[in-house]
């Protein structure tokens, strides 16, 4: 404290008028211009002497005021990405301990913008500007235990964005190569990861379909947005035995895949469904399959289909499935029909399926949208706002969210029932995700028949 003191003295006295706004602020300017310009000691100067302790006071309490709310913001934060890692990363089942340190470690909210710094530490994705996202804090987790990142590792990222899966991956390997298409996003990122002191990121403004050549080969690679088909370039920057993870696919129907080289041939290993933003530039120009948004509609709404990987029993098509899995137990068409049960003993707990189609406000006024639904025992979780829906939340053409539509909430105990109604849909909307399951709230849940068309006039 007294080093304090001392130091703001000092400055106090040798600052230059010009400058001393900067150190205690304009209500004591005046004071601090007189003693600057003063030449000789008077009485004036001798009762301004006297003030000094008291200035010094002043400026020490409302300097501690202001670290005390800064560190308060901070532990704020602290405590956020703390309660965020334990319930939407850890216990949605990522296990490696680095991982979940990283995840404790990196401040997302530096890495969003202010409009969505509220949000940082929600499991959710959020626009960062020029139709782009920040990956949901499970998908970024989720993608970094799966190429199992080593100290020794040279990893290259495709999709800059943010910066925040660089910044992830920093501590845990030895160099992270990034590169960005759009020249404001990928030029921001580096600005903020060179702020947080992050000095193994190493970006540049590109096509990533073209990769790196000049830094390869890479040990691991990292895609964190869509195209069709893995880039022939990336692989062929890929080390022997080493792996890239990229989620490839159609626009809204998109799985990550792990690819391990070997002996120049690539092993394909389906991980789950997933929805990134596209891979623009070459990869998007390349793609032969685009969705219609004059015809929304989404895919195994009946979920007769089971996902590539099947070992969890998700339904293919759907991603962030999350405490839910197809039975053939008590489905709407009897006994062997397949459809998704939810469940969930633990208030506030994310149980969920999500799916993402493409639909045009200017063309499809309203959404006529359907399912069947059971339920046993379903009680809210923390809040009223956590009980089961089916909710459609429509984004314009910069993905910034429009607005949400429902269906629901849906409570108790019932059998089998068909729910449905015309949504609205905003004239902006361009894509949107509908999400339904238990949504926080406690029990057992069966859907079955989700459907989604233009409705008809």
């Amino acid at each position: 404290m007294l080093s304090f003191f001392s130091l703001s003295i000092r400055r106090f006295l040798t600052t230059p008028p010009t400058a001393c706004s900067d150190i205690i602020g304009p209500k004591v300017i005046t004071i601090c211009n007189c003693f600057a310009n003063s030449t000789r000691m008077t009485a004036a100067n001798t009762s301004l002497l006297r003030c000094l302790p008291i200035v010094a006071v002043v400026f020490a309490g409302a300097h501690l005021t202001g670290l005390a709310t800064a560190q308060s913001a901070s532990s704020k934060w602290d405590q956020l990405r703390e309660q965020m890692v334990f319930q939407e990363v850890q216990s949605a089942g990522i296990t490696n301990e680095r991982v979940l340190e990283a995840m404790r470690a990196t401040p997302r909210h530096e890495f969003v913008p202010l409009s969505q710094r509220r949000l940082a530490y929600q499991d959710m994705a959020l626009p960062i500007g020029e139709q782009q996202t920040i990956s949901p804090p499970f998908v970024v987790a989720y993608m970094t235990e799966q190429i199992d990142p080593q100290p020794t590792d040279r990893v290259l990222e495709i999709g800059t964005g943010s910066g925040y899966q660089a910044a992830v991956l920093a501590p845990l390997v030895k160099d992270v190569y990034s590169i960005e298409i759009v020249p404001e996003l990928g030029k921001r990122a580096a600005r903020t990861l060179e702020r947080l002191d992050y000095k193994n990121v190493h970006c540049r403004i590109g096509d990533g379909y073209a990769g790196w050549a000049e830094a390869a080969p890479f040990d691991k690679i990292i895609v964190t947005c869509s195209p069709e088909e893995p880039p022939k370039p990336l692989v062929e920057q890929l080390v022997e035995g080493g792996q890239m993870i990229v989620p490839v696919g159609e626009r809204y129907q998109q799985n990550l895949v792990r690819l391990t080289k070997r002996n120049n041939t690539l092993e394909r290993q389906t991980l789950r469904a997933t929805l990134f933003v596209p891979m623009t530039g070459t990869a998007e120009d390349r793609r032969e399959r685009q969705p219609d948004p004059a015809k929304p509609q989404i895919v195994n709404g009946d979920f007769t289909q089971a996902a590539a990987d099947a070992t969890e029993n998700r339904p293919a098509a759907w991603h962030y499935v999350r405490q839910a899995g197809l039975v053939t137990e008590g489905g709407r068409g009897g006994p062997g029909n397949r459809c998704l049960r939810f469940a969930n003993e633990e208030p506030g707990l994310g149980s969920q399926a999500l799916q993402g189609f493409a639909v045009d406000g200017r063309e499809v006024a309203r959404l006529a949208v359907r399912f069947d639904a059971r339920g046993e025992g379903i009680r809210r979780g923390r809040s009223n706002a956590e009980w089961p829906y089916l909710v459609i939340t429509f984004y314009d053409h910069r993905r910034a969210t429009l607005a949400s539509e429902v269906i629901g909430p849906l409570r108790g105990t019932f059998e089998w029932e068909t729910f449905e109604r015309a949504l609205p849909v905003p004239i902006k909307a361009r894509e949107a995700i509908v999400r339904l399951g238990l949504l926080g709230a406690t029990g057992r849940m069966w859907i079955d028949n989700v459907g989604v068309a233009a409705a008809k006039d």
